[in-house]
């Protein structure tokens, strides 16, 4: 089993500069955990402690049930079975994609680690590539090769550095596919650093949001977008609608945009923020019943969707709608705002 467990892990840069303070995250043996959040909050410092590139202050860090940072405990890098992929791939550029590969298979003798490097490009889809130079790939293929170079040597644990960053969005969401399929394959625990929330939510089995040090919610996708700690967790992994909301007897709460049913409303909580998503609003013609009539203000057609904004009385921010392809609407119009669904409640 390869599970990585993190327990009161603390660093800091300089007097008066923490930039962990006891944070804790687990991901089961196999699975893929995202690392979210903005920039500062100590997720790269994170990965290069695990990774054995820096010493933690205090905490510990175990894989697969072994310690390898603990207060007695400081495994170096190159004995922890960890694979890391960085940005931008990192290839040596003066050997072949081949040679790249097998960096990492010390020991084995030619024969084998011939057989392991073909069997390495065949799982990112560049089976025949072994003999071209790095600066004959593109970067999507460059990338393919940081993660097969990562896991020739069977490790336990993939660090994935925000590995996307340098390709453009075309080439993205085909390479976080092809990445995710390989280490599904081998069956590698791996850890994803990123920034980018739909990134996350897209490739991960979890995702752990970190903000000031520590982990704010680390749940799977689905739960953490429809159930999310508090509303700044919810504006961080996506759009959100923000209401003040007071509850009644029933457990539905009463809002600007009328009343809403609640998920698991916490207990004597009497107001708080309700959160919506903004494919939990329905556009409606101003007359239709049960809608808060507004005004239109703002359209973003993005081909796929479009989000209109709408302001409504009552509620001094214009609320998001999302709709499905080019709004029927215009800026200045008057239109209703209808609720579907559930939202969270948060005192």
């Amino acid at each position: 089993m390869n599970e990585l467990r993190v327990e009161g892990l603390t660093k800091s840069y300089g007097p008066g500069e923490p930039v962990l303070r006891g944070l804790d995250l687990t991901v089961p043996s196999g699975s893929l955990a995202a690392v979210l959040g903005p920039s500062g909050c100590g997720k790269t410092t994170l990965l290069r402690i695990i990774a054995g590139f820096l010493r933690a202050e205090s905490g510990t860090v175990s894989l697969g049930g072994r310690t390898i940072v603990g207060p007695d405990a400081h495994v170096p890098p190159e004995r922890r079975r960890i694979g890391i992929v960085p940005q931008e791939g990192a290839l040596f550029p003066h050997v072949s994609v081949a040679r790249n590969v097998a960096f990492g298979l010390k020991g084995a003798d030619r024969g084998a680690r011939r057989e392991r490097t073909e069997e390495m490009l065949g799982l990112v889809g560049l089976a025949g590539y072994g003999d071209r130079m790095p600066h004959e790939l593109s970067g999507g293929q460059q990338q393919r090769v940081a993660l097969a170079r990562a896991l020739a040597p069977s490790p336990q644990l993939v660090l994935l550095d925000e590995p996307f960053n340098a390709l453009d969005s075309a080439l993205r969401a085909g390479v976080r596919a092809d990445v995710r399929s390989a280490l599904r394959s081998t069956g590698a625990t791996a850890v994803l650093v990123t920034h980018d929330q739909q990134e996350a939510l897209s490739t991960a089995d979890l995702v752990a949001v970190v903000r000031d040090g520590g982990v704010a919610q680390c749940a799977t996708p689905q739960d953490l977008y429809g159930r999310p700690a508090d509303p700044w967790v919810a504006g961080f992994v996506g759009d959100a609608v923000l209401l003040p909301g007071t509850v009644g007897a029933d457990g539905t709460a009463r809002t600007a945009l009328g009343t809403v049913s609640l998920s698991a409303p916490p207990p004597d909580a009497r107001t708080g923020t309700v959160v919506l998503r903004p494919e939990q609003l329905r556009l409606t013609t101003p007359e239709t019943e049960g809608a808060v009539r507004g005004t239109v203000t703002d359209l973003c057609y993005f081909g796929h969707d479009a989000m209109v904004t709408v302001t409504v009385a009552g509620h001094e921010t214009p609320v998001g709608i999302r709709v499905a392809g080019p709004p029927a609407v215009r800026v200045g119009e008057a239109a209703g705002v209808r609720v579907v669904g559930e939202g969270t409640l948060h005192p």
